[in-house]
């Protein structure tokens, strides 16, 4: 695993030249066992390196990008419905580009938009799409989608022609699972029409979150409860557990010992048959992939006769786990599954004689404390809650709404759909009053911990101070654990000095967000887009941001103008954060909002900000936008929004001092702004593009950039850096980009 996660980290692959050690030091370890660790660790780095570079070498060639193909495949995956249309996963079996055969990524993501098309797991289709490389949002704190695509093995996304209308050619026979999995979710849907908790029961039963609204969703977040929902290890265990002792039960009835198969290996093999069917009814999604690999080593010591000690099938697991798929260390449940696992042994020694209640509430709180230091590296938020939630829901979940969903499910192949339908709203009607208690326990005050994201020797203290907290009885002064957790939640990120000023331009695709922070204050500008009900950059990209710098409240949000780009994720950063004051050139959007108007200015811890724009509130329209001009005592930065070339003259005409260090590119670098006249007036050394990768609006635009390069200034865009983070400190001005200076080698180049 160490192997592993070294690759992890790196920036490029390493090359495969040196691969020669681990066969050069298999050989030394039957003679030297001391060099088995080295062998191991230098396996790990060869077996990611090879998986990884064989995934690299099947991305969609740059020449494609944004060409019409015409392709032919395969719907692979269950649908998810968007605002407009649907999003699925293609089998591509071959494709064309201008007449003439060309190769691109074997499994796709596309959108489809605008006309009624309903894909169906295991149809083959002809189809027009334009494609480009994996590329999302590259921000400190936020969700790595490239990263999300690469383990997925995705390596190209786009979308659906609508000027060439699809064409079904036939149904592939070998996608009979995929295709039962969406029938499956489909009888659910119609056996529990208008019922709430649909979306979950059809979670249970094949894995599909995608109907789990973004409501539940926070329910089950607040509650720590959220692990329930996937097909996993838990899940997995419980289905192999019930086969197991109903198997190993009906087996050892008198005179039924067939082929003189022990009652025990007889239920290990129940258990294996019934883990591998609610497996393949989760899609053989990674998770589940993961739970089954690690039920057979359990299983196997059983088949095979071996007492084994439990940390020794722990770490088989593991090793079988990294074999099989050693990108699976990319996945939070990777580390939350076997973290609890080895929590609960750990916890669990010597306490064999408890009653089985007292172990019960004994694993969610360990459990609770065990993982902390993980959750808020991971999420930056805990449940306090979780516990009590969990300890109520496990029982419900597991030995109640579960069986009677795989029964249901048995049904509907075998038994006519009456009875499957009511097994269904059985489940449904057991889940709906769990979830009545998850509702309440949710709306509790204080039952949330959110706080920045911790410092990496903060975390490994604090693993420490978990694991002597929770060691065993006879440890001596385990209370001592709880001091080491004390630096996960006092040490506080890095914050500007009085007198500095830090402004990280976000990466919000075609759009502009950005946050200024001083010694104690802190300024939004902007929030970026809504892309749908469910998704907006406030809270995918901004608040996250907030949360990993330690920002508990916002001093000033400033929303420049009304356009989705620049205000879509407002309600988003308002709902997550206290907001003591907004201002806006569209101050009728947000309740007690004001006008944002030249000659407004205000200091924070020796930074000053001055409003440079509108004069008054008759502008209309992008020449309406707010201007914001930062200076420190070490540099200086001037955000104008989208205005345009009228605007910069009124800008001009005023008289005010528009020369700063920095200058955040007008309209994300449109024609139809940064005049010559405004640049030289402006005379920055850097600008910097907010603007979306390969996006239709083609930003920025070639005379554009050429007006800056004319003039010598250093350019420097969001699709290329990602967050762009400039620091205004004694020792000068300090400019990063994120996607550098955190690349990893999936990373779109």
């Amino acid at each position: 695993m160490c192997g592993v996660l070294l690759v992890q980290s790196l920036p490029a692959l390493p090359s495969l030249w040196w691969s020669v050690l681990p066969f050069v030091l298999l050989c030394l370890a039957y003679r030297y066992p001391v060099t088995r660790l080295a062998l191991f660790f230098l396996a790990g780095v060869f077996w990611i390196t090879l998986r990884s570079g064989l995934i690299l070498e099947h991305s969609l060639p740059k020449e494609l990008e944004g060409q019409d193909l015409l392709i032919e495949g395969t719907v692979a995956g269950l649908s998810k419905d968007l605002e407009r249309g649907v999003s699925f996963e293609f089998d591509v079996s071959r494709a064309e580009f201008s007449g003439r055969a060309v190769v691109i990524p074997g499994k796709i993501r596309l959108n489809v938009h605008d006309f009624a098309f309903a894909p169906r797991i295991g149809d083959t289709w002809r189809m027009q799409v334009r494609l480009k490389r994996p590329h999302g949002f590259q921000n400190p704190g936020g969700f790595d989608y490239e990263a999300y695509l690469f383990q997925q093995r995705i390596r190209a996304t786009g979308y659906v022609r609508k000027d060439y209308t699809p064409q079904r050619i036939a149904s592939e026979p070998s996608y009979l699972i995929g295709r039962m999995r969406q029938q499956l979710g489909e009888r659910i849907h119609a056996a529990l029409a208008g019922a709430p908790v649909a979306g979950m029961i059809v979670a249970f039963a094949n894995g599909d979150q995608s109907t789990i609204s973004d409501e539940q969703w926070e329910v089950l977040r607040r509650t720590g409860t959220t692990h329930l929902i996937a097909i996993s290890g838990m899940n997995i265990g419980l289905v192999a557990g019930i086969a197991f002792f109903l198997a190993r039960w009906l087996w050892s009835w008198p005179g039924y010992t067939v082929l003189r198969l022990p009652s025990q290996k007889a239920g290990a093999l129940a258990g294996l048959l019934a883990a591998l069917f609610y497996a393949a009814l989760a899609g053989f999604a990674i998770p589940a992939q993961r739970a089954l690999i690690m039920l057979v080593v359990v299983l196997g010591t059983l088949l095979f006769s071996r007492s084994t000690r439990p940390s020794y099938v722990l770490a088989a697991a593991l090793f079988a786990v990294l074999i099989y798929d050693p990108l699976a260390v990319m996945a939070m449940g990777f580390w939350l599954s076997f973290a609890s696992v080895a929590i609960i042994l750990f916890t669990l020694r010597g306490r064999v004689r408890e009653s089985k209640w007292r172990q019960w509430n004994r694993i969610q709180w360990v459990i609770a404390i065990g993982l902390l230091p993980l959750l808020l590296v991971m999420f930056q938020q805990t449940s306090l809650s979780g516990p009590l939630a969990n300890m109520l829901a496990i029982p419900v979940i597991e030995i109640l709404v579960i069986p009677l969903t795989l029964m249901g499910a048995l049904c509907v192949l075998i038994f006519p759909d009456a009875l499957a339908g009511a097994l269904f709203q059985i489940a449904g009607w057991v889940m709906a009053q769990l979830w009545s208690a998850l509702e309440f326990l949710s709306r509790l005050p204080h039952t949330q911990w959110i706080q920045h994201t911790p410092l990496t020797w903060t975390v490994a203290v604090a693993a420490l101070g978990a694991a002597w907290l929770l060691a065993p009885r006879g440890f001596p002064a385990r209370w001592v654990g709880a001091v080491w957790l004390l630096p996960l939640f006092l040490v506080r990120p890095p914050a500007p000095a009085p007198g500095e000023a830090w402004v990280t331009l976000l990466d919000v695709d075609q759009a502009l967000a950005a946050v200024v922070q001083t010694a104690r204050h802190v300024l939004v500008f902007d929030t970026g887009m809504r892309y749908s009900a469910s998704f907006d950059t406030g809270r995918a990209v901004v608040a996250p941001y907030l949360r990993y710098r330690g920002v508990s409240h916002i001093d000033t949000l400033l929303i420049s103008h009304g356009d989705n780009d620049h205000i879509g994720g407002a309600a988003s950063v308002l709902a997550a954060f206290p907001v003591e004051r907004v201002l806006s050139s569209v101050p009728e959007r947000f309740q007690s909002g004001q006008h944002c108007l030249a000659g407004q200015v205000w200091q924070w811890d020796d930074v000053e900000f001055q409003i440079l724009h509108p004069a008054g509130t008759g502008a209309i329209g992008n020449n309406a936008n707010c201007v914001l001009k930062i200076t420190s005592r070490h540099g200086s930065i001037l955000l104008p929004a989208d205005i345009e070339a009228k605007a910069e003259r009124a800008l001009l005409e005023s008289g005010a001092n528009l020369r700063a260090d920095v200058l955040v590119a007008p309209h994300h670098g449109s024609k139809t702004s940064s005049t010559e006249d405004f640049i030289d007036a402006v005379k920055p050394r850097y600008t910097l593009i907010p603007a979306g990768y390969r996006s239709r609006y083609r930003h920025p635009h070639p005379s554009v950039v050429q007006r800056y390069q004319a003039r010598g200034i250093h350019l420097l865009d969001t699709p290329a850096q990602g967050a762009i983070e400039i620091q205004f400190t004694a020792n000068g001005t300090h400019i990063s980009g994120y996607r550098n200076s955190h690349r990893r080698y999936w990373f779109n180049p």
